[in-house]
């Protein structure tokens, strides 16, 4: 079955956009535009109409927020669908609400559910401009009122019933709220997700029917602001299972002055995300005893060998015996580093703040890489300003790991005989460091994803890193409530500076945990 909806497909990267023509064109889609670069696409919208737009998050020269709201400014009656990540689905229900979209759809998608969501999309797109079409004609044949008010209403109740039909066969529960928190309608999805029939939800108090943590409940009702309420649970009658759930609410004004405004909740089932974090857990738990455990013991082998406690070993042998010892403490650090990427993610890890002297953390680090600097002809150069006699308040383990991170970097992306330069300064009791290289530095476009997960080099160059360092280094110094930037250009070096706000002391204190 062919389709003539007008449909226009933007994402960055063209393995996705193959991949949806595939999709699109084998389930009969045939009028589908497809382009990688955004202002490329608001081009061809200017004088092109779409029924409906679909557009990824995250792209490099406009997100698809921005994109999307170009594009309703020129279609205001076509259906935006976003294709978001699961991190940035926060950004994109508030997109929803602010901008005017139909839809998020998140990655990865399941094809079935995009194909019936883009059908929807173009369903939307035709009731509206059918409706927009109806109020024109009400104006143009005012005298006729009867004639028309009878014509229309035929098509406005069959409007009603599609629209009806789309959120009675919405998965997730749709339900309004009076202001006091009574149910005043249900979908058919929240009788599955509470257990009851409409008539006996309809009856209770949302109170009754939800565990809300802390006060999240007086939350929803204390202003009409749009909400998000994470970590909340619905309780089901017939199984008294507690089932994860994220509730995002709007208030509807009444348009009449002496009845109350209404609540719309719109509950998501994230019982399979919950799932899914657990099992994240399981695969870290298995990940630190099978991977991390035999590592240790093979090194611990390995050195064994090399003391030469087994009989001496010839050149060959040590040599052989040294790379395979190297390998292990690789794999090693790369285990120690998404542990400890998983601990700031889960928020797991308690940091230990004490006083400590960061001129010495700043010597030790930099006797730590001296070898591998002096084999590359490098030069390391420490400047510090008023931080003499000073002591810094932190986390001396976690900074020793950021500072290591970044003179890593310099060393790695510095050519033979280059220079680097660690400063260190404190503006008050803010403490500041950079650390300079005169290295091939980046292009501007690059620097802002240097300290995303998994991110390795440039779009011109990949490197054979994980992409972890940067990520986890911003982990860090985010946990202690600062900030971590880079300045750079193309041919010039880089330079990253980090800030610790309220981290120069000058008494001695306590450790402090936080977490």
């Amino acid at each position: 079955m062919q389709f003539s909806y007008k449909i226009l497909v933007l994402d960055d990267d063209k393995l996705v956009t193959s991949s949806l023509k595939s999709l699109l064109m084998t389930e009969g889609f045939s009028d589908v535009i497809f382009y990688n670069e955004p202002y490329e696409a608001i081009e061809y919208l200017k004088n092109n109409k779409r029924d409906v737009i679909i557009s990824d998050f995250m792209m490099p020269k406009m997100n698809g927020i921005e994109f999307l709201c170009e594009a309703k400014k020129l279609y205001p009656n076509s259906s935006m669908i976003l294709l978001t990540g699961y991190a940035d689905k926060e950004n994109a229900i508030k997109a929803i609400n602010e901008v005017g979209l139909y839809k998020y759809i998140e990655k990865p998608w399941d094809n079935d559910e995009l194909v019936i969501n883009i059908k929807n999309a173009y369903e939307r797109t035709i009731l509206t401009q059918r409706l927009e079409e109806a109020n024109r004609e009400l104006k143009k044949y005012n005298q006729s009122l009867e004639e028309i008010i009878k014509e229309k209403t035929s098509d406005i109740l069959e409007m009603n019933e599609r629209l009806s039909a789309i959120i009675n066969n919405c998965a997730d529960g749709i339900m309004t709220v009076s202001s006091k928190g009574r149910v005043i309608d249900v979908n058919p999805a929240c009788e599955s997700l509470f257990g009851m029939s409409s008539e006996i939800i309809k009856t209770k108090d949302i109170e009754t029917l939800f565990y809300f943590k802390e006060n999240e409940f007086n939350k929803i009702f204390e202003d009409e602001e749009d909400k998000i309420l994470r970590d909340t649970e619905a309780l089901n009658a017939v199984n008294g299972n507690r089932i994860p759930v994220e509730i995002s609410s709007a208030y509807i004004p009444s348009g009449d002055k002496k009845e109350e405004g209404k609540y719309v909740f719109v509950i998501r089932n994230v019982h399979a995300q919950k799932e899914m974090e657990r099992l994240r857990e399981d695969f870290i738990a298995t990940l630190t005893h099978d991977l991390r455990t035999p590592s240790v013991a093979a090194i611990q082998t390995l050195e064994y060998f090399l003391n030469g406690k087994l009989g001496e070993l010839t050149q060959k042998q040590s040599l052989l015996l040294q790379t395979m010892k190297k390998s292990n403490e690789d794999m090693l650090g790369l285990v120690n580093t998404l542990l400890e990427v998983y601990k700031y993610e889960s928020g797991k890890l308690k940091l230990v703040k004490i006083p400590f002297d960061f001129n010495v953390l700043v010597d030790e680090c930099i006797n730590q890489v001296k070898s591998i600097a002096e084999a590359k002809n490098q030069t390391i150069e420490k400047k510090n300003n008023n931080i003499e006699g000073k002591k810094v308040l932190a986390d001396r383990n976690e900074i020793r790991r950021v500072i290591i991170n970044l003179l890593g970097n310099a060393i790695k992306y510095t050519q033979e005989g280059g220079e680097i330069e660690i400063k260190t300064e404190a503006d008050g009791a803010d403490l500041r460091f950079s650390i300079k290289d005169n290295g091939e530095g980046l292009y501007k476009k690059d620097i802002p994803k240097l300290f995303k997960r998994f991110s390795q080099g440039t779009q011109e160059k990949r490197s054979i890193s994980t992409g972890l360092g940067l990520y986890l280094s911003k982990q860090i110094i985010d946990a202690h409530c600062g900030k971590i930037w880079l300045e750079s250009d193309k041919g010039k070096g880089s330079e990253f500076f980090v800030l610790l706000p309220e981290a120069v002391v000058q008494e001695e204190k306590e450790a402090v945990w936080t977490v």
